[in-house]
């Protein structure tokens, strides 16, 4: 096979390729075999019809176009790999030349990824925010690990904002119940208005065993359709929170005293300013370069992922919006651009425990086990852009070390010694 690479422009390449009929050969083979498993020849079993015959009652004609279609990816594929041609998008094949016996030449018009001038990392410097960290901070974080190991206790008093209760809910539209709208002996702290609208303000002032109706809106009801909510209130508890003692912090750590709890807690949350420094200096970073660096994105690309995308939404004539994909869509493929030119630039590989280790933070995320969110991924296809995305993650890693990063104060900030570690336990709450 031979071959030549011209280049259209920034994003766009001509490939000519020239194939002898030698190396076409085991296509037309396969050919003539697909072909013969197919028609029906009187006096021929199906697959055992002879080339000749096949010529004759189909045509030869039939045959080429049936192996260079199959023989073209291959050629193609070969092609790119020959010129180091990372190509994107779809492919517009023209065949040029075709003598039977003797050659087939075509062309092969595709998008290619640009090629991206990456600047000195050691030469770009970026300022981020302070680390302050108050004595408030850190007792607000202390009161939180109370209440997690406070009890609840029962009390008799009228409810107030703040209150925990437990609670009877039985909810109907036009006088007839809802399916699925009883529940019983709910728990629930009054004021947070994370339940039913209206809630809060008809438990405010009730007693125990007494029952009150108010409207509002149903989960998952018709849209505008009002329900009735009867609440009924089974008991107002009262939750006790442990002293801050040496006690507590024996029962709620790993540590003997209150002093070296505090100091934990301190300490746990200045790393997590400090990882916090580590995301603005990522994020201003990206930044940075999406301004400084030139990505030629190409127009194909967009106008066909913008089409598709318009497509699924059924608003292929809604031109404002056309706009604001296309925007969106070109950032995108500049951004991805970009971090893959950095991937290769630093010749990053991503092992199976980094790409394990991703899959389980990300399930956790969406409240899957690790196994069934590796199964989805791999179903819709998307293990090959998870890949990507945990060697992206690593190369900024990579160059964020090379940059120089300073805080409001003017003091360097070291990315590199930045390892998140937890010290407290952390127990449901009692009742």
């Amino acid at each position: 096979m031979k071959s030549a690479v011209e280049t259209l422009s920034p994003t766009r390449v001509r490939l000519s390729i020239e194939v002898s009929f030698d190396e076409l050969t085991p296509h037309i083979s396969k050919a003539y075999r697909s072909i013969a498993e197919k028609v029906v020849i009187p006096g021929f079993r199906k697959g055992k019809v002879p080339p000749a015959m096949i010529d004759q009652r189909v045509g030869r004609g039939a045959v080429l176009d049936e192996a260079i279609n199959e023989a073209l990816p291959e050629f193609y594929g070969e092609a790119t790999r020959e010129h180091d041609v990372s190509v994107i998008g779809r492919p517009t094949v023209d065949i040029k030349e075709l003598k039977d016996n003797e050659l087939l030449s075509f062309t092969v018009e595709v998008d290619i990824r640009p090629e991206i001038t990456l600047p000195d990392f050691s030469s770009i410097s970026i300022e981020v925010d302070d680390v302050k960290l108050t004595d408030e901070e850190v007792a607000e974080q202390v009161d939180a690990l109370r209440i997690r190991f406070g009890t609840l206790s029962e009390v008799e008093k009228v409810v107030e904002t703040g209150d925990f209760v437990a609670i009877d809910l039985q909810a109907t539209v036009g006088g007839k119940e809802v399916e699925g709208g009883e529940a019983k002996n709910v728990s629930y702290e009054v004021g947070k208005n994370n339940m039913i609208d209206g809630l809060d303000e008809a438990l405010v002032g009730m007693n125990k065993g007494e029952s009150k109706k108010f409207e509002a809106p149903l989960q998952g009801a018709s849209e505008g359709e009002i329900g009735e909510i009867e609440v009924t209130l089974i008991a107002v508890k009262r939750r006790d929170l442990p002293t801050l003692d040496d006690d507590f912090a024996k029962k709620a750590s790993e540590f003997e005293t209150l002093a070296e709890l505090n100091a934990d807690v301190r300490e746990r949350l200045l790393r997590l300013k400090q990882l916090e420094q580590g995301a603005q200096a990522r994020d201003k970073l990206v930044e940075h370069l999406m301004q400084s660096v030139e990505v030629v994105v190409p127009e194909s690309l967009v106008s066909d992922g913008v089409h598709d995308h318009l497509e699924k939404e059924g608003r292929l004539e809604d031109d404002v919006h056309r706009t604001e994909v296309s925007d969106e869509m070109t950032l995108s493929f500049k951004h991805d651009f970009l971090m893959d030119a950095i991937v290769k630039a630093e010749q990053v590989q991503v092992s199976e425990s980094e790409l394990s280790e991703y899959i389980v933070r990300t399930a956790s995320r969406y409240g899957m086990a690790p196994r069934d969110f590796a199964n989805e991924i791999a179903k819709a296809g998307q293990i090959g852009s998870i890949f990507a995305d945990v060697a992206r993650a690593k190369a900024l890693a990579v160059v964020l070390e090379r940059i120089d990063v300073k805080d409001a104060s003017g003091k360097k900030v070291d990315l590199t010694e930045l390892r998140p570690k937890s010290a407290i336990q952390d127990p449901e709450p009692n009742e």
